[in-house]
């Protein structure tokens, strides 16, 4: 990955994760989505909070978990912000997605899209932790790398769906096809070019 790439990469990951902490930290409870949205954000406040503060924790820690320089000069440190990645980040961020999925605007085809994300982020997350606790580095790798790449899906996310809106496109059709756009492309390409045999 070029510098460039890596540095577009790092600033879309920490503003996505900035822009969450200070929009639901900070400001009324779905005022940044799209209005027909907001009734269920309303309603399932406490469930967004959870996923979009332990999804921040996930996205902040991430790109230190792939740090070369962390994990063989700090070993401490890359274990346990693996930990908090995958404990607070990912199970509790899973779980909370997974509730609030079955509540997504769109309708079933939403819901199923953003359910299986979050089943996928549970379940690589898990693969991730069985895989370092057996010793099997390579395959912790290769399990963390399909994870961050369903840990961008919040990223993905909120560029396709600005981007739909100033297209024109309707935005119950585009918010169910980015349901699914949104972390299957980003799981195919890390699955074809990073993970390893």
């Amino acid at each position: 990955m070029t510098i460039v790439v890596r540095s577009l990469a790092l600033f879309l990951i920490f503003g996505v994760a900035a822009y969450g902490l200070y929009a639901y930290a900070f400001m009324p409870i779905g005022s940044v989505v799209h209005p027909d949205m907001r009734p269920a954000f309303i309603a399932h406040s406490t469930a967004i909070h959870i996923h979009v503060f332990a999804a921040v924790v996930a996205m902040a820690l991430g790109p230190l978990q792939f740090s070369d320089t962390v994990r063989k000069n700090y070993r401490a440190v890359h274990r346990w912000s693996g930990r908090i990645y995958l404990g607070v980040g990912v199970l509790v961020g899973g779980l909370a997605g997974l509730y609030i999925a079955r509540h997504a605007y769109g309708g079933v085809i939403s819901q199923l899209g953003f359910s299986l994300l979050a089943l996928l982020w549970l379940y690589t997350g898990l693969r991730a932790y069985l895989a370092i606790r057996a010793g099997a580095i390579a395959e912790h790798r290769n399990w963390m790398v399909r994870n961050f790449a369903l840990t961008l899906a919040a990223v993905t996310l909120r560029l396709y769906v600005p981007f739909s809106v100033v297209a024109g496109f309707e935005f119950v059709v585009a918010y169910q096809v980015i349901a699914w756009l949104c972390w299957v492309p980003n799981l195919l390409i890390a699955e074809l070019r990073y993970v390893r045999a």
